[in-house]
């Protein structure tokens, strides 16, 4: 499936967005030594695919695992004491929450993280090993998210939320500040798509820059919140199915204010990909780069193989987690189905 989520450049849509391109640029004085510029490494066995240069930008190199600490860590640190010392809480599908986890620890401050049954329990025990305290609730995103509204009416603490936060987004767009000083010449960028604040950040900050750059995101086949809501033209539900790519998994939430509107205005294309066909990105992943990617993280992977996107021109592609169970990524690299 394809899906064309808008048409002509930024700064036709620029004067409707939710977020300033300045809070990319202050984002990333933010944070600066306290995440990992993350390299941005060719791919010579996807060139070979496409007939194009094709990087890889590894946030699986992030001390987390996974490019949230980027917006986590940003939104901790612009918060005022007052906030930050009574405490933070999150909802999250594992990777979130492990970087708010790790970023209360740095200021000192203690984290509550819903999740729901449906997260994996390699992702669990990362976060309670940050010190976090971990609540599961339920067996969606919803059901954690109203745990986590429930402990800001009961006990105050302050809600870092995984996407649709203007903090949160602008940190993740510092990705696309570093995509156009290491590649000038990027014509595309495939980002794994779930609530949008990766896809919305990265979009803001690239077009801004380089707007005739195509943004597309990828997402998986089973119950891609982003994707339905873009078809729909609004917010909505879908259900939660279990996935390969589970850190693309919840929804977006019915009172969006930030993300589904970048990603409406800003992303060129949404495609989806199989199960299978995550399962051979994964695979792809640890045999031909070396690395090892959560189904999340090799979305964009997945559709460069199957076809689903043809890049003209250098394209990169966000590795954006690693954080899968060993014993699973075992199985999928000597070849099980997904």
């Amino acid at each position: 499936m394809s899906q064309h989520a808008t048409q002509g450049s930024l700064h036709a849509a620029a004067p409707g967005l939710p977020v300033a391109f300045a809070s990319v640029e202050a984002a990333a004085g933010r944070i600066t030594g306290r995440v990992a510029r993350t390299p941005l490494v060719a791919s010579s066995s996807l060139a070979a695919l496409t007939g194009q240069p094709i990087h890889l930008k590894l946030e699986t190199r992030q001390p987390v695992g996974a490019f949230k600490l980027r917006g986590a860590m940003n939104a901790v640190l612009a918060l005022d004491e007052a906030a930050r010392g009574r405490g933070l809480v999150t909802a999250s599908t594992g990777n979130h929450g492990r970087a708010v986890a790790y970023a209360a620890r740095e200021a000192g401050v203690p984290a509550i993280v819903c999740m729901s049954a449906l997260v994996p329990l390699n992702k669990v025990e990362a976060v309670r090993a940050l010190g976090a305290e971990v609540r599961i609730v339920g067996r969606s995103q919803d059901d954690a998210q109203a745990e986590v509204e429930r402990l800001v009416a009961a006990r105050g603490l302050t809600n870092i939320p995984p996407f649709d936060h203007p903090d949160v987004i602008a940190g993740q767009g510092t990705i696309g500040l570093e995509l156009v000083e290491d590649l000038p010449e990027l014509a595309l960028v495939l980002v794994p798509l779930s609530g949008g604040g990766l896809a919305a950040g990265i979009a803001l900050a690239v077009k801004t820059l380089r707007p005739n750059v195509r943004i597309i995101g990828v997402s998986m086949e089973k119950g891609a919140a982003m994707a339905a809501s873009l078809t729909a033209g609004r917010p909505v539900d879908v259900v939660e199915e279990e996935t390969l790519a589970d850190s693309l998994g919840g929804g977006i939430g019915l009172a969006n204010r930030f993300t589904f509107p970048l990603c409406r205005a800003l992303l060129d294309e949404v495609v989806l990909v199989s199960e299978d066909e995550i399962a051979a990105g994964i695979r792809h992943a640890a045999r031909e780069e070396g690395e090892t990617a959560e189904g999340g993280g090799a979305v964009g992977i997945a559709a460069l193989r199957a076809g689903k996107v043809r890049p003209h021109g250098p394209a990169a592609l966000i590795l954006s987690g690693g954080n899968i169970d060993t014993a699973l990524h075992r199985r999928l690299v000597n070849g099980a189905p997904a």
